[in-house]
């Protein structure tokens, strides 16, 4: 991780690190929560520092999307729900199929403890080093679980009503900013993803509520998912609009999903965005930046690749445009 991390620059999110040993689903998943993990995230820090870049971690607890073999002594996922994921192919190769546990429905009296995992995974984040923390509030982790209507059937102050429901979002939110400062903190969102059977009757309240909700913590910035992208992989057509959210939050709006170099210029030149998120091309491209700005050709990701176990294959083997042209 520690070549990946120096082949690129800029702004950097290092993705999805859990925040405690009951946060995590995939295998290799990285964890923020020991002070062995804090230690082992040092050198990739430095080594994104070293290049002049800035890195933040984003902080996940995957709830229902996960099973037993993940969890401590063999216990059931957390959630906001009791209701089961069905299973899932997890990579376009069709081999991967994520079979999930049924989880248990978090006691109200339990959610406090949850919250402080992601304050003290915040603070570890810091002293690891990182220049700040993205709360991974998407894609059908479990922040998302608490959000969405499709998923969320609690009957406490964490249900029902769209307030209650955005409630541990902004508990987490709160309790973040409490430990490490408001200009440490972004947070990413997906309102309208149906990703991990994670869907909402009304998307738009929801993203609308949450960015006007958010600018009471002052945070840095919101990272919101183009409504196209609305089962996290490939772009459909849509005619839903991120605008409403941008102009009504009052830090800086990134938005993500499906963009290439023409229409991310132009959604900045359209005041829709006020940075672009990129994520497939920069795996592919680690030079990206200088292939927009020469309107070089792109190399093309290999989905089988995304989540492999291996260091090299998928991570750092994507040619530099100079290598591609055989310069170097």
């Amino acid at each position: 991780m520690v070549e990946t991390s120096q082949h690129r620059g800029g702004f950097m999110i290092a993705e999805a690190a859990g925040v405690s040993d009951t946060a995590q689903g995939y295998v290799d998943s990285p964890g923020i929560w020991t002070k062995e993990q804090v230690e082992a995230w040092k050198p990739i820090v430095e080594a994104v520092h070293a290049k002049g870049g800035i890195i933040f971690c984003q902080l996940a607890h995957v709830g229902r999307a996960s099973n037993k073999g993940f969890q401590p002594n063999g216990q059931a996922p957390i959630s906001s729900t009791d209701k089961e994921l069905t299973q899932q192919i997890r990579s376009s190769n069709g081999v991967d199929v994520a079979e999930f546990s049924p989880p248990r429905r978090l006691r109200t009296d339990e959610i406090p403890q949850i919250v402080n995992d992601f304050r003290i995974a915040a603070r570890n984040a810091m002293e690891a080093g990182f220049d700040g923390v993205e709360i991974h509030g998407a894609h059908g982790f479990l922040i998302d679980q608490f959000l969405k209507d499709q998923v969320n059937d609690r009957t406490d102050q964490y249900g029902g009503s769209l307030e209650n429901r955005c409630r541990f979002a902004l508990e987490i939110v709160e309790a973040v900013v409490n430990e490490i400062g408001d200009d440490k903190v972004g947070i990413r969102l997906s309102p309208y993803a149906d990703f991990m059977e994670s869907g909402d009757s009304d998307p738009k309240a929801l993203g609308f509520y949450m960015v006007e909700a958010l600018n009471k913590y002052g945070i840095l910035y919101c990272h919101m998912v183009e409504p196209r992208m609305k089962m996290g992989g490939e772009v459909c057509e849509c005619s839903q609009s991120l605008l409403p959210m941008k102009k009504a939050f009052n830090g800086t709006f990134i938005v993500a999903g499906g963009y290439d170099r023409d229409d991310g210029n132009n959604a900045l030149a359209e005041n829709r965005a006020d940075l672009v998120a990129y994520g497939r091309l920069f795996l592919a491209n680690p030079d990206l930046p200088r292939r927009f700005e020469v309107g070089a050709p792109l190399n093309k990701y290999d989905r089988n690749t995304f989540y492999t176990s291996d260091p090299v294959i998928g991570y750092t083997d994507y040619p530099f445009l100079d290598e591609a042209n055989g310069d170097a």
